[in-house]
């Protein structure tokens, strides 16, 4: 069983990853190997962080040398009998620390909320049945079948795809669904971005089908290790913890030490002792600054408040006076900095170039014609009229006005050519007017998906086609020369954009189906859309914010380099790499990364503001 664990699962042939489980992938395990294996491996469960009791992590609030003498100043304050101060003493220590618990309290369940992100369910093939069970009683080996909606429940390796997509941001950072291939095995040190063979937990099934077997569960998936780092986060001291608990030693040394100069003068001069003593006792409380840790206290839960207003939480009370300390910041990229909005930003139709403004799935923008000039009218626009049309009807996908946010319902990138539509004039009404009769659903094999339209009584069939620009173009004729075609959109793509070409065609009057056959010969080329989960216009002022305030902003994601790339040009943090021998513009990946020494590493991530493909460990 222990061969199991630690393997290069996308890595290793289909032959060799069916043997090393023991699986069967038509009859999947037997009853008695599963509860066998689920014995050895236990649930497939994340373990939740280790806890704290509630009383230790209150108690831990007085875990403070300054604390220490302010409830040792209570204590005297108290048998001297003065209750007035020893209970404002005592109550402001009492605050100080339901504020820090109360504060913890909150952190902790956002961080505890990562044991909960396997799946519930799972659909199996075990002793030769489809069965649906719950995802904790997964064990490896077995044969899980995936479909469009689901939650991925374990780490798989895949055996079967059919048009499989999945959306990895909550792991990789990458900002569309991933396509999955199966048929041999991936680079040894293939990121996790670019396993097209492996599924992993806590991702979700967007489009089309897959089979594949579980080769971990619980903690031992992606995700569980993620898991486990976090956990192992050490609490590091922060400069203003430090600064206290140096200033309460300092301050407890001197102040014992003037007690007992006042004591041994006393006792010197012949004064009794109970009088002496409680001179120095009265002298040490009056020295100790029991308004301090009141000020610091509200001062710190004013930040944490204004964080909190902003949607950020701070864990730990004393971490927010850090803010002020900063010199780097390290930001992902995908819902960070960006979106998480795919958006059309260029169109090519006609042999000239658009740009489109606006962000996300909200419809406001315009489409202008590159060099200045808005569009004059989609009337006097054919190409660009029908490549937008050919985006809007081919599409499964909704764009919708939900709790005032606009949503995509669906696949993104579909969402984003509905809004290109949108911002053209089209409606979306008009799809009424050319009636769906049939569809040919994108299949990974074909690299497209094609629509059949009805366009009126008596007249051709339309077809419309989406798909990437080698499959498209493959199909087309087209007014331009290839060359020129497949230059704009390298060019596109070198920006870090995601491309797809559209064309248009016809069927007879008395055709209602359509096959992969009717479309070679009768397709036409529209143009090209090209988009990219765009950055947030906050997020550009934010980062200009720091960087004007000496403060150096560096992007880490799993997402690809030319889409980082892209991202950080728009946000304003791509720079030459100045320890380069020759400046040139600095993008590292985490296998470059794992490539250098320690002196090297130190020095690129100093001069580096942007990693791309980079690991949970990394």
């Amino acid at each position: 069983m222990e061969t199991l664990i630690g393997r290069h699962w996308h890595h290793l042939p289909d032959k060799e990853v069916v043997d090393l489980l023991g699986a069967d992938i038509r009859k999947g395990l037997g009853l008695l190997e599963v509860d066998r294996r689920r014995r050895h491996f236990g649930p497939n469960l994340l373990t939740p962080p280790k806890r704290t009791p509630p009383i230790v992590r209150f108690l831990l609030q007085f875990n403070n040398s300054l604390v220490y003498i302010l409830l040792a100043s209570a204590a005297v304050t108290g048998v001297l009998k003065d209750w007035a101060d020893a209970s404002v003493i005592f109550g402001v220590v009492l605050i100080n620390a339901v504020i820090g618990f109360v504060q913890e309290s909150k952190a902790e369940k956002a961080i505890h909320a990562l044991a909960e992100t396997m799946g519930a369910e799972a659909i199996v093939i075990r002793s030769g049945e489809v069965r649906k069970i719950p995802a904790a009683d997964l064990v490896p080996g077995d044969t899980v079948i995936l479909q469009a909606g689901d939650k991925v429940p374990a780490d798989i390796r895949l055996v079967q795809a059919r048009d499989l997509q999945i959306a990895e941001h909550a792991l990789t950072g990458e900002s569309v669904a991933v396509a999955k291939q199966v048929g041999g095995p991936v680079g040894h040190d293939a990121a996790l971005g670019d396993r097209s063979n492996m599924a992993y937990a806590s991702t979700l099934v967007t489009y089309g089908r897959g089979t594949g077997l579980v080769v971990a569960t619980g903690d031992r998936t992606e995700v569980g290790r993620i898991s486990k780092l976090i956990s192992e986060v050490r609490v590091l001291e922060t400069p203003l913890t430090r600064k206290i608990n140096s200033f309460s030693r300092v301050m407890l040394y001197a102040i014992l030490g003037l007690a007992g100069v006042v004591l041994a003068a006393g006792l010197l001069q012949g004064r009794s002792a109970l009088e002496t003593l409680m001179a120095a006792i009265a002298l040490a409380v009056s020295a100790i600054p029991e308004g301090l840790p009141a000020v610091v206290t509200v001062t710190l839960a004013i930040g944490v408040t204004r964080m909190a207003q902003r949607r950020a939480i701070i864990r730990r009370l004393p971490a927010v006076e850090t803010l002020g300390s900063l010199t780097i910041i390290c930001s992902d990229k995908t819902g960070t900095l960006t979106q998480n909005q795919m958006t059309v930003q260029r169109l090519y139709a006609g042999g000239r170039r658009y740009e489109v403004t606006g962000s996300g799935y909200d419809p406001a923008g315009r489409i202008l014609r590159e060099g200045g000039g808005e569009h004059p009218g989609l009337a006097d626009d054919g190409p660009l009229l029908e490549t937008l049309t050919a985006g809007l009807l081919c599409n499964d996908s909704s764009v919708v006005l939900a709790d005032g946010r606009w949503a995509v319902e669906g696949d993104p990138t579909e969402g984003a050519l509905i809004v290109s539509a949108w911002k053209a004039g089209l409606s979306a009404e008009g799809e009424g007017v050319r009636p769906r009769l049939d569809v040919i659903p994108f299949q990974s094999e074909y690299q497209y998906m094609a629509t059949l339209h009805d366009d009126g009584p008596g007249r051709p069939k339309r077809i419309y086609l989406k798909g990437s620009v080698e499959a498209v173009t493959g199909l087309c004729a087209s007014p331009l020369p290839l060359s020129v075609i497949e230059a704009e959109a390298e060019r596109l793509a070198e920006g870090g954009l995601r491309v797809l070409a559209f064309a248009k065609g016809e069927l007879p009057p008395d055709r209602s189906s359509l096959e992969h056959a009717d479309l070679a010969g009768r397709l036409t080329f529209l143009g090209l859309q090209a988009m990219i989960d765009p950055p947030r216009p906050e997020a550009v002022a934010a980062v200009g914010t720091c960087q004007d305030a000496g403060i150096q902003v560096k992007m880490i994601t799993g997402d690809h380099p030319l889409t980082a790339a892209a991202i950080a040009r728009q946000v304003g943090l791509l720079r030459p790499c100045q320890s380069s021998p020759a400046p040139r513009t600095c993008v590292l990946t985490g296998r470059q990364l794992e490539a250098l020494g320690d002196a090297e590493f130190m020095a690129a991530a100093e001069d580096t503001a942007v990693f791309a493909r980079v690991s949970p460990e990394q």
